[in-house]
């Protein structure tokens, strides 16, 4: 159990570390707005202060944002170390989909205590889809696996089986 909660710990800080060093590269080398065509009319990194959620919601709610993302974090941490203490490789799956989960959403948390927004910069402008980041990826897709887990996987005395040990 112990080496498998060292090793999560050490997976978030690397994956929150590179989400970070990402978002310091836009922000020290773009002007906000700017923007750099890499696939004409496909895909563009476009520096953009992000004071919400997805798509603008909830702009200017730093503090709801935070207590959310606080509630997420408390219960994905809850989980995982239930999972850890399990020994069986069955909850591989989901204990590496929570360690994403956890160092996308402290990317964020992080960008809105330090800055006050969260940095975006990948544009996929092919699509009316939001300016995204790293975290946004790690956020999106683990908790994209976990539903596809939870649904196609896990049965019901699994779920509860983690719960109750």
């Amino acid at each position: 159990m112990k080496k498998r909660i060292s090793l999560a710990v050490i997976a978030v800080i690397l994956l929150t570390a590179l989400d970070q060093l990402v978002k310091y590269a836009i922000a020290s080398n773009f002007a906000v707005g700017e923007t750099k065509k890499l696939i004409d009319g496909v895909f563009q990194l476009d520096y953009v202060q992000n004071r919400g959620a997805a798509w603008g919601s909830f702009s200017g709610k730093i503090v709801f944002l935070l207590i959310i993302t606080c509630v997420i974090l408390l219960a994905s941490i809850y989980v995982y170390y239930r999972l850890a203490k399990r020994s069986d490789s069955k909850y591989t799956p989901l204990r590496i989909s929570l360690v994403f989960l956890i160092a996308g959403a402290i990317g964020n948390m992080i960008d809105r205590i330090v800055r006050g927004y969260v940095v975006d910069m990948f544009d996929f402008c092919l699509i009316n889809f939001p300016v995204f980041n790293v975290a946004d990826i790690f956020v999106t897709c683990s908790f994209a696996v976990i539903v596809i887990l939870i649904l196609f996987k896990y049965k019901d005395d699994d779920l509860s089986d983690i719960m109750s040990k």
